[in-house]
């Protein structure tokens, strides 16, 4: 069984397929070491196997160099294969955009346009960057959307930036879900 956290591998993805559409090489460098190094802290590393275009998370330990080394490999359910072709299964996308965009009108619903705004925005950086259902949001991606996402690519009225915070825990409400704290995810 792998030592890697859920959300670490998702990350590991998310920076890999970065580091694959950036157009500038310094900024694929930069996603690769961000990766790397979040890796690193727990003794893992990342390689691209292009035969299938699978990402590969595994033990530093069972390499040395560039080369993996077989004799060190004791237990291959350590190891995390992640395939990398297309941006992932698009009936999976589908299905997430349609229940996303389900939580953006019950948000509406509920407490009108400016917080559906937020949401949508939420919603579309949920399931673009990672694909995912907006209530299984972790601190760190909450974070990543707060500081980065929101203030760059949803173009905020005063209004909304003033209360995206209500409008994420308005989110979180509609689909019944306990949110993560936002404490941890404002750090």
């Amino acid at each position: 069984m792998t030592d890697l956290p859920r959300d670490l591998q998702q990350e590991a993805e998310r920076l890999t397929r970065l580091a694959r559409r950036a157009v500038d090489e310094n900024e694929a460098a930069a996603y690769e070491r961000d990766r790397d190094d979040r890796l690193a802290a727990y003794d893992y590393t990342a390689r691209v196997r292009e035969a299938d275009d699978t990402l590969v998370l595994h033990p530093a330990e069972w390499v040395d160099g560039d080369t993996a080394q077989l004799n060190r490999i004791e237990d291959t359910d350590r190891a995390v294969e992640i395939s990398l072709s297309g941006s992932g299964d698009a009936g999976e996308w589908e299905a997430v955009e349609a229940h996303n965009a389900d939580v953006v009108e019950r948000v509406h619903e509920r407490v009108g346009e400016v917080h559906a705004s937020n949401a949508r925005a939420f919603a579309d950086f949920m399931g673009n960057h990672y694909a995912r259902r907006v209530e299984t949001a972790t601190p760190a991606e909450l974070r990543e959307f707060l500081t980065e996402y929101y203030p760059r690519n949803a173009w905020p009225s005063d209004e909304q930036r003033a209360v995206v915070e209500q409008s994420l825990e308005h989110v979180f409400a509609v689909t019944e879900t306990e949110p993560p704290e936002f404490s941890a995810a404002r750090r």
